[in-house]
């Protein structure tokens, strides 16, 4: 499978689609999901074009991979999650419940 530039993800990075923005930096956008599932539902993807989680940890280079996990952080703190219960999880493939094929996290807490 190669990357679609048109995925949902892609076209709300390039600004076509809007947003409601939760956090962002230079290596991720967070934002709230369309569909919540919890209480609290963040999506949180990187802002380089990775199809799923496997594609991120065998292609992003270290660094980015590092950055990208410490922005994760940073969202649970600034969400006040840090001591309160929360899910972080993601889907691989199809056949694990992906969606949308740019790889992202679902960050969700019912707290």
């Amino acid at each position: 499978m190669t990357y679609d530039d048109e995925n949902i993800f892609a076209k709300i990075l390039k600004g076509d689609i809007p947003c409601e923005s939760v956090f962002e930096d230079e290596h991720v956008l967070s934002f709230k999901d369309i569909n919540p599932q919890a209480k609290l539902h963040i999506l949180i993807i990187p802002k380089k074009k990775f199809i799923d989680i496997t594609d991120f940890l065998e292609n992003a280079d270290p660094e980015y991979q590092s950055s990208f996990w410490y922005s994760v952080n940073k969202i649970i703190k600034k969400l006040n999650l840090t001591d309160k219960g929360f899910q972080l999880k993601s889907h691989k493939g199809k056949d694990g419940g992906q969606e949308v094929f740019h790889f992202h996290l679902h960050l969700l807490s019912n707290t």
